[in-house]
C-alpha cells in the first residue's frame, strides 16, 4: 500500500494549525511533519496527541541541534525543515512541501493516485488554483498553463491589471511537488526539489490533484500582509516580472500604484483580480477556468480534534 505525508513549517494561529492537520488527515495523509515555526504550546500539544503527526518547535535549542542558528529568511527555515524531514527514515513512500494556507484537493484518493505513476517518475507537481476573496471559500481560479494563449486569455479575463500578474494568480503559478522518499543527497527547496545538482529529476505533472491557496481570504487579510509580502513575501522586489514588454514586476507595480493612487487603489486592482464577484466568477467560467473545492474546514478540526 503507498503512503503519503506532508511537510510544514508554519507561524500561524491554532485554529489555523489545526484546520490544515485535520484536513489533509482526513484526505489520508499517513504522516504530517509539522514544524512550529513560533512555539505553541497549545498547537504542540493537540498534534502531539494524534498518532500521524511528528511535531517539532523550532526554537534556539532545535536550531542548534541542526548545526546552527535560527535562519533570517522564512523560504529558508522552510527548505531547511522540509530536507530535514525527508532525510528522516521513511515513512511515507511520498512526501510534499506545503504552507497552511495550502491544500490538497484531489479528484480521487491522493495514495492511488500517487501509486499509479510509474517507478521512473520521482516527483510529481500540483498546481494551484488561487482563493476568490470575501466570498464561501469555494470558488477559485484555476491554472492557466504557459503557452500561446495564456496572455489572451489573462487579458479577457483582468483587463486592466492583468499584464502584471503571471497567469492571472497573486501567489505563485510554480505549485509545489510531492517526492518519493528514499532518493540520496536529496534537497527541498520552496517549489522543487534537487538530487545533487540536478533539479526535478523524473518530473511529471499531477492534473487529478488542486493544490487550494487561500493566499487572500479577504480584502482585510490581503491588505494587512501587503507590506511583508512586498518586502519579504510572494510580492518581493527580486520576483520575475509577469510575461509581456511592461517588464514591471508585482513588486514595482504595486509600489507606484500605492504611490499613485494609495489604498483606493489598490482596492481597485485586489476587487478586479481576486474579489468573488458575479462578474469575476463568469469572466472565469467563460475560459474555462472556474474552480470549486467545498473543502469543509471547521467540521474536519472538530471531528479530529473534538473542542477546539
Amino acid at each position: 500500500m503507498t503512503h503519503w505525508g506532508l511537510v510544514a513549517t508554519i507561524k500561524a494561529p491554532v485554529r489555523d494549525v489545526l484546520n490544515f492537520a485535520a484536513y489533509h488527515l482526513d484526505q489520508g495523509a499517513h504522516r504530517l511533519y509539522i514544524y512550529l515555526d513560533e512555539a505553541s504550546e497549545e498547537a504542540f500539544t493537540l498534534l502531539k496527541s494524534h498518532p500521524k503527526v511528528r511535531v517539532a518547535t523550532c526554537d534556539a535549542a532545535f536550531w542548534a541541534r541542526q548545526g546552527g542558528k535560527r535562519p533570517i529568511k522564512h523560504q529558508v527555515r522552510q527548505s531547511r525543515n522540509a530536507t530535514h524531514a525527508y532525510a528522516r527514515k521513511p515513512e511515507v513512500d511520498w512526501l510534499t512541501h506545503i504552507d497552511v494556507d495550502e491544500f490538497l484537493s484531489p479528484s480521487g484518493d491522493i495514495a492511488q493516485i500517487l501509486a499509479a505513476l510509474p517507478p521512473d517518475i520521482l516527483c510529481a507537481r500540483i498546481r494551484p488554483v488561487e482563493v476568490l476573496a470575501d466570498g464561501d471559500g469555494t470558488a477559485f481560479k484555476g491554472f492557466i498553463p504557459s503557452g500561446p494563449h495564456r496572455a489572451r486569455i489573462v487579458d479577457e479575463i483582468y483587463p486592466t491589471y492583468g499584464t502584471y500578474l503571471k497567469g492571472g494568480f497573486l501567489s505563485h503559478v510554480a505549485g509545489k511537488l510531492f517526492v518519493r522518499t528514499g532518493l540520496d543527497n536529496v534537497t527541498y527547496k520552496i517549489h522543487n526539489m534537487f538530487q545533487g545538482d540536478v533539479m526535478n529529476p523524473g518530473q511529471t505533472e499531477l492534473p487529478q490533484v488542486d493544490l487550494c491557496h487561500f493566499h487572500a481570504r479577504t480584502w482585510q487579510h490581503w491588505i494587512e500582509s501587503y507590506q511583508y509580502r512586498l518586502e519579504k513575501g510572494a510580492y518581493r522586489a527580486e520576483l520575475a516580472a509577469a510575461a509581456g514588454e511592461n517588464g514591471v514586476n508585482l513588486h514595482h507595480f504595486l509600489l507606484q500604484l500605492d504611490r499613485k493612487g494609495g489604498t483606493d487603489a489598490l482596492r481597485r486592482f485586489f476587487a478586479e483580480v481576486a474579489q468573488d464577484t458575479p462578474d469575476l466568477r463568469q469572466r472565469l467560467q467563460a475560459q474555462g477556468v472556474l474552480r470549486s473545492h467545498d473543502l469543509n474546514l471547521d467540521r474536519k478540526r472538530r471531528a479530529l480534534f473534538p473542542g477546539t
